[in-house]
Parts: C-alpha cells; sequence; structure tokens
C-alpha cells in the first residue's frame, strides 16, 4: 500500500478501484478510522480524530452531523482520550457507570459490572427491542435484567426513577417475575392472581404466594394439555425448590373448577 497524506493509505479492492484507509495511533495503540473513496476525505477523518485525541476541551456534545468522524467512533475516541481505555463500542465511562450511545439523545446508562458484556457486543435495534449477539443467537438484552419478552411495563416490571434508558440493576424493580402470574395489592398485602390464556384468559385462580401461583400456572398448563389443547406454553421454573416441595404444592395448590373439567367445553 503506498503512502499519501498523513494518517492515509490507499487499498485496493478486488475489483482493481482504489479506497483510502485512515488510521492513527495514540498511546502506542494503532486505531483504524474507517476508510472513503475520496483521499481528502479520509485525510479529513484522520484530523479530526488527531485534534480530538489531542484537545482536551472538545466534548462528546461537541459532535456535529457534518463531522467527517461517524458519531460511534467520536465516543470511542474521546473514552480513549478521557479514560484511557479503547473500546470498540460507542461507550463512555464514568466512575459508577457507564453510557452506550446510539446518538447525543439516545443511549442507555448501564452499571459498569456490565462494561465487559456490551465492551465486546454491539446493540441492534428492532421493532421497538434491543439485541445483542451471543454465541450465534439474538438476545433481547431486556433477558439480562429478569425483564421476559411478553412483559408490560408497569405490571411486569418498573424503572424505579422512571427512565426507560437507565438499566442499572438498582433501576429495575421487577413486579411479575412468571408466566401468567400478576400481582396485586389487596388491604395491605400482596395477593397473586393467575390467568391463562386458551381462546381468551382463563382465571386459574388468587394466591397467597408468588410459588405457589407460579406452580398453578403449571398445573393449568398440565391440564390444558391433558384435555386436548396445543398450544405451546412455557412453564415457570423456580430456582432452589426442591422436587419434593414442588410435588406437595403442584398437588395442593388449587385450580379453577374451569379448568379441571375443560374437556367438556
Amino acid at each position: 500500500m503506498d503512502h499519501t497524506l498523513a494518517g492515509v493509505y490507499s487499498a485496493k479492492r478486488k475489483d482493481g478501484s482504489t479506497y483510502y484507509r485512515a488510521s492513527l495511533t495514540y498511546r502506542n495503540k494503532h486505531i483504524s478510522l474507517g476508510s472513503h473513496d475520496d483521499m481528502q476525505k479520509a485525510h479529513e477523518i484522520y484530523r479530526t480524530a488527531s485534534a480530538l485525541l489531542n484537545d482536551p476541551s472538545v466534548k462528546l456534545e461537541d459532535y456535529t452531523k457534518n463531522s467527517p468522524l461517524a458519531f460511534s467512533k467520536w465516543v470511542c475516541l474521546i473514552n480513549f482520550r478521557d479514560n484511557g481505555l479503547y473500546l470498540s463500542s460507542p461507550i463512555y465511562i464514568r466512575p459508577r457507570f457507564f453510557y452506550y450511545y446510539f446518538s447525543l439523545s439516545d443511549y442507555f446508562i448501564f452499571d459498569k459490572d456490565d462494561l465487559f458484556y456490551y465492551s465486546s457486543r454491539k446493540i441492534s435495534r428492532r421493532g421497538g427491542h434491543y439485541f445483542v449477539a451471543d454465541y450465534g443467537m439474538q438476545i433481547n438484552i431486556m433477558s439480562r435484567y429478569g425483564i421476559k419478552n411478553y412483559a408490560v411495563e408497569g405490571r411486569d416490571y418498573r424503572f424505579i426513577n422512571g427512565n426507560r434508558n437507565d438499566l442499572r440493576y438498582e433501576n429495575i424493580e421487577i413486579i411479575n417475575r412468571f408466566h401468567g402470574v400478576s400481582a396485586m395489592p389487596a388491604k395491605g398485602r400482596t395477593l397473586y392472581q393467575v390467568k391463562i390464556h386458551v381462546k381468551g384468559n382463563v382465571k386459574v385462580g388468587i394466591y397467597e404466594s408468588e410459588i405457589e401461583a407460579a406452580v398453578a400456572y403449571n398445573k393449568a398448563i398440565d391440564l390444558l394439555k391433558k384435555a386436548g389443547i396445543d398450544k405451546a406454553y412455557t412453564p415457570n421454573y423456580m430456582e432452589g425448590i426442591s422436587p419434593d416441595v414442588y410435588a406437595d404444592l403442584y398437588a395442593s395448590v388449587p385450580v379453577s373448577s374451569r379448568l379441571l373439567d375443560y374437556r367438556s367445553e
């Protein structure tokens, strides 16, 4: 490859056409800045990145759409300059948390404990949901916080400070952990209502504990399967309960007579 302008290197595509790659070295780290068909544009990328790294007065909020540098790279470079850690994801680190940026006004806040996970994964957005590629699978990032795909904000979980973009663990309260179970306040205590969907919602019952309610939902699944209802229900899994305790709960927990007699419907 032939050296051209400072920070720019020419390269050939398979079809023989020429393009120009911009890069620089900062704190002994070689950083690729991207490529462009125009040599001068690639040089502008290099100059902008170099100026940003060497001028601490330049901030994240100084980014403009006409910058030759991509916003994600802008974030990466400022984080490297300010925090001494180069990450490929658009992350800016604070003492106790970090930001993952999509744009200046669109970002998530994560706990520092999640830094390793998100620094090596790109968050993609589809239909209002956010995913990362993990071991070849698309994983909804909300599942990391105990929020299931079917969960409804306000019913199954809530953000304590009201900020949906704040995904720090301390800000997420899981209200309903199990399929078919909804917490319902009742005269100074909490009861748990269970419903299961067949053609419409069928009430399974109301229970004193969340675990009883989760077991009742599983029992309802089994009764419906015996009645010939062929639906892909997902049973609840309860950690820390021995098989004997589960079996006792399963045998004793009551369910609606509608489910017991569902064959006749």
